[in-house]
């Protein structure tokens, strides 16, 4: 005889007697009620002071709700304002976040927009309870910058050289449809009469004529960028000029012409086509994300994002904003061989830190030269001094620790989090953008920490700051 298996009751249409609690949907420890207390204890002041007092018409959605939401999406990799729309009717964590309330995607889109400085600047709050947590001591930090695509296709840029071809050859494409439009227009008005309209320009010429304004405005652009720089370098020339004489060959007079190769985009014209930072010889249409990272637990402590590919110029003011964050020097700093410079070792050792980058590219077939011993000989030029600090046993320790410290954090973003392209355009755009991928970067650092200890020191190191009641970390 077979007997009937008993299950626990299902009915999807049973009504509920009491109304749940939103505190019981997820886990006390979920990272949503974590960013919620979070949230709550930061200083959204230059937010709130932008909407003025009481007014007519429909009460806004209250600023801390969509900053949660905002920073939630962006910690989970969910940065497109319709997604997150979506999230906030399908995910329970966005709903508890939300308090059931749903934003739609222009609203939250308009937000970020109008408020996206503001919320940069959330970074160094956050970075400031890292640090009471006792995430950051600044031993050791690591410089790298990695290539994000930009919001563009590389195939929309144009060289200033084919722009000077495109733009000649357009007027004369141009040229050409306008005389043949004043003819079929004579034509008309022989056959029709004068008074029929034929002032509407062929839709073939108006393309035309759109790229051709498009190309011209773009090459007017890179020939105005050409003779500032080219200004700028010879007023550097003249400054730096001497009564003796010079050896070597004269240098060359900057030219204030665009060099031929020289792009623009179309599409995000501040956006620059670059190495790519995966696959060695090929490129994208991007920007140069710059981030120092600690050693202690991997806190981003400053951000910034470049047009340059190059790295070499991004050594001093990176760390300049490290001082500014954390207000204090680090005792080393390592970086690849794109930052070296004798000018970067320099100012970086006058500010008080070590620093190390190698001089030369470091192959992996390359022979480990022996360790040096003794004191260093005298009259060692900066890039010698360097390589022999390298070379020593506790040089070599140091820096290896560089590709530990700050290449999984570019992991942990672009390959976890998937954040490979902008969403935004336009350099300050993109700025704040990436403030808001390195601030919920560390967001999540300092939840990891604290559930990790939740009875040790790094709760009681933001027990002075943080405020909770209920269920969640106290």
């Amino acid at each position: 005889m077979m007997t009937t298996r008993m299950f626990r009751p299902y009915d999807p249409d049973e009504l509920w007697l009491l109304p749940p609690s939103p505190r019981d949907w997820l886990p006390e420890d979920h990272l949503a009620y974590f960013l919620s207390d979070l949230v709550d204890v930061l200083n959204l002041q230059p937010i709130l002071m932008t909407y003025g007092g009481v007014t007519r018409g429909t009460a806004p959605y209250h600023p801390q709700l969509l900053v949660k939401v905002l920073l939630y999406a962006y910690a989970v990799g969910i940065p497109a304002s319709r997604q997150i729309a979506r999230k906030l009717e399908e995910d329970v964590a966005f709903r508890v976040l939300a308090a059931n309330q749903r934003p739609d995607f222009r609203t939250l889109s308009d937000f970020r927009k109008q408020h996206l400085p503001a919320l940069a600047e959330l970074f160094v709050q956050v970075l400031k309870l890292c640090q009471r947590a006792g995430l950051v001591k600044l031993g050791h930090i690591a410089l790298d910058g990695t290539k994000l695509k930009a919001n563009a296709s590389k195939h929309k840029a144009m060289s200033y050289g084919r722009m000077v071809t495109e733009e000649a050859r357009l007027m004369a494409e141009v040229t050409r449809l306008l005389a043949q439009a004043e003819a079929a227009d004579a034509r008309d008005d022989a056959a029709y009469g004068p008074d029929r309209r034929g002032d509407e320009l062929p839709a073939e010429l108006a393309r035309r004529e759109h790229r051709f304004q498009t190309i011209r405005a773009a090459k007017a652009v890179l020939e105005q960028e050409a003779q500032a720089k080219a200004a700028l370098t010879q007023a550097a020339r003249e400054e730096h000029k001497t009564d003796g004489p010079r050896r070597g060959r004269p240098p060359q007079t900057p030219s204030p012409v665009p060099h031929p190769k020289a792009q623009r985009n179309f599409t995000d014209p501040e956006s620059r086509i670059m190495p790519a930072s995966a696959a060695k010889g090929s490129v994208v249409q991007g920007y140069n994300c710059q981030a120092a990272v600690d050693a202690q637990a991997q806190i981003i402590v400053a951000a910034d994002v470049t047009d340059d590919a190059n790295d070499k110029q991004q050594a001093q003011p990176m760390l300049t904003q490290v001082l500014a964050t954390t207000g204090a020097v680090p005792r080393v700093v390592s970086m690849d061989t794109g930052y070296f410079s004798e000018a970067n070792v320099t100012a970086l050792t006058a500010l008080g830190c070590t620093p190390l980058s190698p001089p030369d590219r470091q192959l992996h077939s390359q022979a480990i030269p022996a360790a040096p011993r003794g004191r260093p000989p005298a009259g060692l030029s900066v890039a010698d001094r360097m390589r022999r600090t390298l070379h020593t046993t506790h040089g070599r320790r140091l820096y290896a620790r560089r590709k530990a410290i700050v290449e999984p954090v570019f992991g942990q973003i672009k390959q976890g989090r998937g954040y490979r392209q902008f969403l935004l355009r336009g350099m300050r755009q993109v700025r704040g953008e990436w403030a808001l991928i390195c601030t919920t970067h560390n967001v999540l650092k300092l939840w990891t920490a604290l559930r990790r200890c939740r009875s040790g020191g790094g709760i009681q190191a933001l027990r002075g700051v943080q405020k909770r009641t209920g269920k969640g970390w106290q």
